[in-house]
């Protein structure tokens, strides 16, 4: 296989009796060595194959942008962060990234995270995004009780609340609430509505 060509491989199969769980993402944009692809070539091959031992490994692929281009755009995704995080941790893999020091520079990392890694676009091998007003009313329906709660906790319950500055209120509301639907409440309500989201 030529580097143009994305090259993906199998993802592992999930027992359906465990309840789903959340991929996560990675892009990592590499500049490589032009005089060196064969070996650049062989030594993503060989990540791939390492990481395809580890569980929760569902598939990973490489790019470049045209057959001049000396970036590569490489992906791979696990089932999720525990998984992910098993293997960025492993001793294998930082043999393995020390063993291209030489052949490759790391430009740019990215992972998808937050709302972006709850709703992902279609990727092969992968079930396509909940239609929109799924998505809608998922996070209405963890947003509103979140709010609701907030609100009779902070008027109620906190002296002198509702008399402080608009801003001040809207201010200290957002920067509480936004990671908690991210981190905590966004993540259960997606799993416990996954049969109705994937349901067409």
């Amino acid at each position: 296989m030529t580097p143009q060509e994305p090259n993906v491989s199998a993802p592992q199969a999930q027992n359906p009796d465990t309840p789903p769980r959340i991929p996560v993402t990675v892009s990592i944009t590499r500049r490589v060595d032009p005089s060196r692809l064969p070996e650049v070539t062989h030594w993503v091959q060989a990540g791939v194959n390492l990481a395809n031992t580890y569980e929760g490994f569902l598939g990973s692929g490489w790019v470049r942008a045209n057959a001049h281009s000396h970036e590569w755009h490489m992906l791979y995704r696990f089932a999720d962060a525990a998984s992910l995080e098993a293997w960025e941790a492993s001793d294998e893999r930082a043999e393995w990234l020390y063993e291209g020091r030489e052949l490759v520079e790391v430009s740019r990392v990215e992972r998808r995270t937050g709302i972006e890694g709850w709703f992902d676009e279609p990727q092969p091998g992968v079930p396509a995004a909940p239609p929109r007003w799924k998505q809608a009313v998922t996070i209405w329906l963890g947003f509103f009780p979140l709010s609701l709660a907030f609100t009779y906790i902070t008027f109620y319950l906190v002296p002198g609340w509702h008399q402080l500055w608009p801003l001040a209120t809207v201010l200290i509301t957002t920067l509480l609430l936004t990671p908690t639907m991210t981190y905590f409440l966004l993540p259960f309500v997606t799993r416990l509505l996954h049969p109705w989201l994937v349901r067409r």
